[in-house]
């Protein structure tokens, strides 16, 4: 794939933007502004002043601000040291490092079995 593609399949949601409605991202999305509303993509990077709040669908999500509701990962979750995650999530592998913090449900899909 070109850059060029990727980049217009990708979307940046800059420090003080304030996003709602909904997004259909084909590629990665970074979020450093608000989103309120939902949020689709492959890729999902939330910056440290990144806020999201409604129904998130992403295979990959890497969380150093703060997400919120309802998310599903179909891959990897990380919430870095700095990132919030607050609601009910579906994942297939979680990763929290010293000092992030998750509060609701969770649910791991997609186990790999033994054997």
């Amino acid at each position: 794939m070109s850059n060029a593609l990727l980049d217009n399949q990708s979307i940046t949601i800059g420090q003080g933007v304030t996003f709602k409605g909904s997004l259909n991202v084909p590629s990665k999305a970074v979020i450093n502004g608000t989103v309120d509303g939902d949020l689709t993509a492959d890729e999902l990077e939330i910056g440290p002043t990144g806020k999201i709040t409604g129904l998130i669908t992403a295979r990959k999500i890497d969380v150093q601000g703060e997400l919120h509701q309802v998310i599903t990962c179909k891959d990897h979750l990380m919430i870095r040291s700095t990132g919030k995650v607050s609601g009910a999530i579906e994942y297939s592998e979680i990763e929290i490092e010293r000092g992030g913090q998750f509060r609701g449900e969770m649910k791991q899909v997609g186990i790999k079995t033994f054997g």
